[in-house]
């Protein structure tokens, strides 16, 4: 029988809440949390991340879908760079043999370049929205899918080194990609996208050991309501203030995770 540990569960409602609030997303919050407050293996943190990123991501894919926000031939194009990529990386992870120094090396510095880029697409998001608008160049409809199919494979040995990825990195290159996308679309492209490319990634760890399932279920336990909780009350916060201390303090756990 699985074990529920509560304080693992707190951490899951905590990053549930903000991940409501700011739609920033989960893997951003969660990975550093299990690494750096308690202790857990960087591939133990980021194997179980991404399964739980897989079930939470799911709900919201399945309510774009629904709204019908969802772009799929640029999910496909994605897709086509970014399993293929996750794959390889997780092969790359398996000959380095089961949770080492060399393991989280490798991921610890990887989750730190994730962190700071993320942080940093948060903080010019503003100025990448207002630039995309001001560019509205037709580049042609195969150099746009050499793109994004080369972003996926970027997204991919991100997420299936660090879980790290798939959000507000891959969203903000989607918007200088697809201009003409509204945002609420380009939010719902990268989501559907991101459930595949976490389950897959998931699985991988899953089958070299890397997930915890006590852990698993107890950051689920907290997160799902938090997410509902984050949401209804997201319109009596100030977002944008809330999502630059979010960045700043990404940046900075990244710089550090990198030195």
């Amino acid at each position: 029988m699985t074990a529920i540990h509560p304080l693992y569960s707190l951490a899951g409602l905590f990053v549930g809440i903000l991940v409501g609030m700011t739609g920033v997303g989960g893997g951003s919050l969660m990975t550093p949390i299990l690494v750096l407050l308690f202790g857990f293996h960087p591939a133990v943190a980021v194997g179980t991340d991404l399964l739980y990123a897989a079930v939470t991501k799911s709900v919201g894919s399945a309510v774009h879908g629904w709204r019908r926000s969802v772009e799929w031939r640029i999910v496909g194009r994605l897709a086509a760079g970014s399993l293929p990529a996750a794959c390889l990386s997780l092969l790359v992870l398996s000959h380095m043999g089961r949770p080492s120094a060399a393991t989280a090396h490798l991921i610890t510095v990887a989750l730190g370049v994730a962190l700071l880029a993320t942080g940093l697409s948060l903080v010019f998001r503003r100025q990448i929205l207002a630039w995309s608008s001001a560019h509205r160049v037709d580049r042609g409809e195969v150099r746009t899918t050499i793109s994004t199919i080369a972003l996926g494979m970027v997204i991919g040995v991100a997420v299936a080194l660090t879980s790290v990825g798939a959000g507000a990195i891959g969203a903000t290159v989607l918007l200088a990609l697809y201009p003409r996308l509204s945002i609420s679309r380009i939010a719902g492209t990268d989501i559907a996208h991101a459930v595949p490319l976490a389950l897959v990634s998931g699985i991988g760890h899953w089958w070299m050991g890397n997930v915890d399932v006590s852990l698993l279920a107890s950051l689920l336990l907290g997160s799902v309501p938090g997410i509902v909780i984050g949401s209804l009350v997201a319109s009596r916060v100030d977002e944008g203030r809330l999502r630059l201390i979010l960045a700043v303090t990404l940046i900075i756990v990244g710089v550090q995770l990198i030195l």
